[in-house]
């Protein structure tokens, strides 16, 4: 027996609460240190790659997964470290106000959370999900939780957004409490029973977890893959910690209006991910591969945009990032398409560590890409405008992106794109 639609739609609401709390630590919480407490953007930036480099451990979560067969457990145990982990951070901001040296220490403590929270309950889902799905519903299933977690991004950032002005810290820590409780009762309601009836059996196996992962990394597909997602990730999050302080700085956007921003752009995210799947599916317009470039190449092409208009902040910031977020999310569904297609090309009980060699690539891609753009902002601004300091570091990600275009067109074979649709027929 494998998910049905209404399982797949359950599991998505994980993704939901996923992305809820993350968008907090990597925007509001982000803009807030930098603008308000005027700390140097390098900070966030490596708090933020401190719960991304922590989720290198993807790859472990993956494998106990594969051969525990409960991976439902991992999921809820996962949520509440990032539940915790969330209202941590916010707490850490509020500590800074009084206390430099305590609110930092929360704060490592509270992104060390985050990471693993993410790393645990992430791959598992993912892994559930490739292994208990239909092979016809696969790429669809993927889809639409990526979809789900890219909503409760853009609502929770437009939401938090319009109740956060005027800004208090008791307000702040009233908002993210309600946010990551509420992600803990709806991923416990969400995998009620999820994984009874499923036709799933642990690893027979006896292969250790480091042998298991040369054994997923000697395979060709898999390694190129994996260095397909590192170079496109780290293009897709280099301007996710200075976006939000660049609205501030150069727009004069207040906290409540960047963190709307910030939903702007993930409804962007969400729009464009909608129109892959109609097109591929109802029109059948182009493959895979070719959203995947059509998305790298256009979001370059926004970003060179951000950064023209930053140089006299006449023109509105907000269409503009909304159409880099569609784009970004043209990109981001395709290549998940072909992601959830490879998942299970190779030996078979290796889902969960695929698919956490992957999510690892990624996240130290993210962790990599949004330090490396704080600190270049933070050494650019010392000499520069903050204009011309901002633009050059997002001219600098547009040529990522066009990089990353090229690859993908050299790298993504025509096969995998074939099989990987992303609303399979019934």
């Amino acid at each position: 027996m494998t998910l049905s639609w209404f399982s797949i739609f359950r599991l998505g609401l994980v993704q939901t609460c996923l992305g809820a709390i993350v968008v907090l630590t990597t925007s509001t919480l982000n803009r807030l240190m930098v603008v308000e407490l005027a700390l140097p953007a390098v900070l966030p930036g490596l708090l933020v790659a401190l719960h991304y480099g922590i989720q290198i451990t993807r790859p472990n979560w993956g494998f106990v997964s594969d051969k525990g067969g409960n991976r439902t457990r991992w999921i809820i145990l996962g949520m509440i470290a990032l539940a915790m982990g969330g209202f941590g951070a916010a707490y850490g901001v509020v500590l800074m106000e009084g206390s430099a040296r305590l609110g930092l220490i929360v704060s490592i403590i509270a992104y060390a959370l985050i990471g693993v929270g993410v790393g645990a309950s992430g791959t598992s889902l993912l892994a559930l999900l490739a292994t208990a799905t239909a092979p016809r519903r696969r790429a669809a299933a993927a889809t639409i939780t990526w979809l789900m977690m890219i909503f409760g991004i853009a609502v929770t950032a437009g939401t938090v957004g319009a109740f956060l002005d005027p800004y208090t810290p008791q307000l702040l820590l009233k908002i993210v409490g309600t946010v990551t409780i509420g992600a803990v009762l709806l991923t416990l309601i969400a995998t009620f029973r999820v994984e009874r009836g499923l036709s799933l059996t642990p690893q027979a196996d006896d292969m250790g977890f480091v042998e298991g992962l040369r054994e997923v990394w000697a395979e060709r597909k898999a390694r190129v893959f994996t260095i397909f997602v590192f170079l496109s990730m780290t293009a897709y999050f280099m301007q996710e910690l200075i976006l939000e302080p660049y609205a501030g700085l150069v727009f004069g956007f207040t906290p409540g209006q960047s963190t709307s921003l910030s939903g702007a752009q993930n409804g962007g995210v969400f729009l464009g991910m909608v129109i892959v799947g109609i097109a591929c599916t109802g029109f059948k317009l182009g493959e895979l591969r070719h959203w995947v470039v059509g998305g790298c190449l256009g979001s370059a092409a926004m970003l060179t945009i951000i950064t023209v208009i930053g140089q006299n902040a006449a023109a509105p910031l907000m269409p503009v990032v909304v159409g880099l977020g569609l784009f970004n999310g043209m990109f981001a569904v395709a290549a998940i398409g072909s992601m959830m297609a490879l998942a299970s090309d190779g030996r078979s009980a290796r889902e969960g560590t695929r698919m956490g060699l992957w999510g690892a690539a990624q996240a130290i891609a993210a962790g990599f890409g949004g330090l490396i753009g704080a600190a270049s902002v933070d050494i650019l601004r010392q000499s520069l405008p903050d204009p011309t300091a901002f633009g050059a570091v997002f001219l600098a990600e547009a040529a990522l992106f066009i990089a990353a275009a090229v690859m993908a067109a050299r790298i993504m074979e025509n096969r995998v794109v074939a099989d990987a649709h992303l609303v399979p027929g019934e």
